[in-house]
């Protein structure tokens, strides 16, 4: 624990640094209305939060910058996530009151609204796809030898397949295939599709048998669920280093990586990883904020910023905070 002066010194310079992304004198910190002591006071308090490990000295006569440790007793500082700005709150009501149709769609625009309100790149992932349970099921024809298959899952998800029919076919039979498949489907999970038996007419069968075919072998392609990243380019503002860039984005790229990270911060109780903290060598220098978001009161999925570890947290955890809230509003109104 740190005695309230040297609290409000390491506070005075974590926000002086993410707000400046240069190095923070005692000077500086001294002018602060939290910290309100001489220069020589503060140099003193800032050798020794240097010697503790919450800050470090770039070069000698440079000032300080804080390290993951200072960066985490910051956060764990925090009281609250903070407000939005008026702007960003308002383009964010107006977001979700607009937001309609799939549930694909609604989460890519998620994440592209959220890189743009915290100027990070943004990750949402969607519901888990073989745990979403089957609500409705419809054959619809385009040709007499083409049908569109439509089902619509449980987490908001509507898929859509189309059918090569080997024969013509009609409204009627493509009816009554839907009321089979509508009577051997509806509240199956969509990893516990199977094979039905034949009931005849033979022309139903083939539609039923052709329909379910087609659904068992898209499930085989989905396995994992549903990454969006918004705003990735945003992250080459962050950073100097090109190569540093790179193997960030390298990793947005890989979906099970990043599934993978979300849900082991989460599980850890963390809403903020810092630094060495993600667990992920590239990641090294970046802070990853992090929420759940829930439908009709079940957690669905997740949302999270990734960005510097000079990132404003106090910003990001109040966006994460609102949109995973909104997100699981609009989901639970359908």
């Amino acid at each position: 624990m740190l005695d309230d002066r040297k609290a409000n010194i390491l506070k005075a310079v974590v926000e002086e640094y993410i707000e400046t992304a240069q190095p923070v004198g005692s000077g500086h910190v001294s002018r602060k209305p939290s910290v309100n002591v001489s220069p020589a006071t503060v140099r003193n308090e800032l050798v020794a939060l240097e010697h503790d490990g919450y800050l470090m000295q770039p070069h000698t006569s440079a000032g300080r910058i804080p390290t993951d440790k200072g960066y985490r007793f910051f956060v764990d500082s925090l009281h609250d996530p903070g407000r939005l700005a008026g702007a960003d709150a308002q383009q964010i009501r107006t977001f979700f009151a607009r937001a309609h149709g799939e549930l694909e769609q609604m989460l890519r625009d998620t994440s592209q609204l959220l890189s743009q309100v915290t100027d990070y790149a943004a990750v949402v992932v969607g519901p888990p796809h073989e745990q979403s349970t089957i609500r409705g099921v419809q054959m619809v024809g385009l040709a007499p030898r083409l049908a569109l298959l439509v089902v619509v899952l449980s987490n908001g998800v509507i898929e859509k397949h189309t059918l090569d029919l080997k024969e013509e076919t009609d409204d009627a039979a493509l009816a009554a295939a839907t009321s089979r498949l509508s009577r051997s489907l509806i509240g199956t999970s969509v990893a516990g599709i199977h094979l039905v038996g034949f009931e005849g007419p033979a022309a139903k069968d083939v539609l039923v048998q052709s329909a379910i075919e087609v659904l068992r072998t898209a499930q085989q392609g989905t396995a994992t669920d549903p990454v969006y990243i918004g705003g990735a380019s945003a992250l080459a503002a962050s950073f100097d280093a090109v190569a540093q860039v790179s193997e960030v984005l390298r990793i947005l790229e890989q979906q099970f990586v990043v599934v993978t990270l979300l849900r082991d911060v989460l599980d850890r109780g963390l809403n903020v990883a810092i630094g060495a903290e993600t667990g992920i060598g590239p990641l090294a220098d970046c802070a990853l904020v992090v929420a759940p978001f829930q439908a009709e009161g079940e957690t669905v999925g997740t949302i999270g910023v990734l960005g510097p570890t000079r990132m404003n947290y106090q910003q990001a955890l109040a966006a994460v905070a609102v949109v995973s809230q909104r997100l699981g509003d609009r989901l639970s109104e359908g």
